[in-house]
């Protein structure tokens, strides 16, 4: 036995023998004659030694590391990719694969000869394999350089491949995601400059399931399926990915990927806060039935450009909060009367010492729940909208504006007294005392909020008030 295989006997590294050898010739070359064989093979061994780069899991790969082994369950195989190189190289391959362990999951990048054995078809979801690579710090995280990788079929690890995820499953780092959801809130296509002068596209949905929701990001080609879908819908997103944009988790769809219409129902049922119970500083999803509403404001931004808000007040069974909608959820179709569910609201000050929720980019704003119209029409309710909205009796503001008593009362052309709230401001007012409402034509001006005593004869639903007592 030589000195070089005496060395690698007593060696405690993961690397086989040829590879050994061929590192201890390069480091007598290295050294031009200062070392023999048995030297250089010590000092190779050192070198590994010190390197190793074993981690117990997945959780503890560092891009500060110069090496790193690991053992881990591939969960997702990308496409190859192919690159041009500069100068006369050839042109590269790549293909990134998703791994994991019970302790987490990482991107591993297999390049040129190993990725053209991903495009062959050697390695499949469910597979495990002894990884050895440089991590460093990518785009979405830690991810690991593959130098070698071979299947251990001996070794066991506790990680589920999912054929489709649900909300509650994604995480980051993630591709070829299946997801079914419910379509909660679409936006339109947008436009940028890429640094290479060409432009691209980009939408947004807001997917629901049974375990939560997603932001949903859709590039290029697949931007305008946003506009093509209606709230409502039942979708599968296929060969998503999930990606981190200002702390939130997302689904991103490229142009390998497709949302697509289903059959199925997917439920979402929003788990909502009561109005009462919203503080300083929450981002809580809110559920209740519109009281008020205000027109579209514009304003001008303080780094330019136009903004626009309109104000809405929803009231559930414990009280009332404005809500402000921000940028395109002022144009929400939102109606007096309609039962609404706002998610990811920022819960701030407001006027008059109010809290008040603010909906800006990341919520969502969705009518479950439309009134009969004066032509009386209705939308068909969802399930979910029927939990989220139970308890706002609402139906007097149908006629988009005209309150109705609830309950029996004076007929037309009759005096009548009535001690309310006041909802909404404006022509006309309107009344609520926990039981019916009533709207009122006044002279004075009444406050949001105060509550009063009016009398004057009934005219076509309305109170026409000759007395307010506050």
């Amino acid at each position: 036995m030589g000195a070089i295989e005496d060395v690698y006997e007593d060696l405690e590294a993961d690397v086989s023998r040829d590879e050994f050898e061929a590192s201890v010739h390069e480091k007598v070359a290295e050294m031009d004659g200062l070392a023999d064989e048995e030297t250089a093979a010590m000092l190779v061994a050192h070198e590994l030694q010190e390197s190793g780069g074993e981690v117990e899991g997945v959780a503890d790969v560092d891009p500060d590391m110069d090496e790193v082994k690991f053992v881990a369950k591939v969960t997702g195989v990308g496409e190859v990719r192919t690159f041009e190189r500069d100068g006369d190289d050839p042109d590269g391959k790549v293909a990134n694969v998703e791994v994991a362990d019970e302790t987490g999951r990482v991107r591993v990048s297999f390049w040129d000869d190993l990725a053209e054995g991903v495009e062959r078809g050697e390695l499949e979801p469910g597979e495990v394999l002894k990884i050895k690579g440089r991590p460093k710090e990518g785009y979405a995280g830690v991810e690991v350089s593959v130098d070698r990788a071979e299947v251990d079929e001996d070794a066991e690890v506790d990680v589920q491949v999912k054929d489709v995820y649900r909300v509650e499953d994604l995480s980051l780092g993630l591709s070829d995601v299946n997801l079914r959801g419910r379509v909660l809130a679409t936006d339109d296509v947008r436009t940028f400059d890429r640094d290479d002068g060409s432009e691209g596209r980009v939408s947004n949905l807001t997917l629901g399931d049974p375990t939560g929701r997603v932001r949903a990001t859709l590039w290029d080609e697949r931007a305008p399926r946003a506009t093509e879908l209606a709230e409502g819908t039942s979708v599968e997103v296929v060969d998503g990915y999930t990606r981190e944009r200002n702390g939130e988790l997302e689904l991103h769809v490229s142009s390998r990927g497709a949302v697509e219409a289903v059959d199925d129902d997917v439920e979402y049922v929003p788990e909502t806060t009561d109005v009462e119970s919203v503080e300083l500083g929450d981002t809580v999803d809110l559920a209740g039935g519109v009281i008020e509403t205000s027109d579209v404001r514009t304003f001008e931004r303080d780094g330019g450009g136009e903004g626009q808000v309109r104000n809405v007040r929803l009231r559930d069974e414990t009280g009332d909060i404005r809500v402000a909608l921000w940028g395109d959820h002022a144009d929400a179709d939102v109606d007096l009367g309609d039962h609404v569910v706002v998610t990811d609201v920022e819960i701030e000050d407001g006027w008059q010492d109010d809290l008040e929720a603010s909906a800006n980019w990341r919520s969502t704003v969705s009518v479950v729940e439309r009134e009969a119209s004066a032509g009386g029409e209705t939308d068909d309710a969802t399930d979910a909208g029927d939990d989220a909205a139970a308890g706002s009796d609402l139906s007097s503001f149908a006629d988009g504006g005209t309150a109705t008593e609830t309950v029996d009362g004076p007929s037309d052309g009759e005096e009548t007294t009535f001690t309310g709230t006041v909802v909404q401001t404006g022509d006309p007012v309107v009344l609520d005392d926990g039981e019916q409402t009533r709207s009122v034509e006044a002279d004075e001006r009444l406050q949001l909020g105060e509550q009063v005593t009016v009398r004057g004869r009934l005219r076509d639903g309305r109170i026409d008030a000759d007395e307010v007592t506050r």
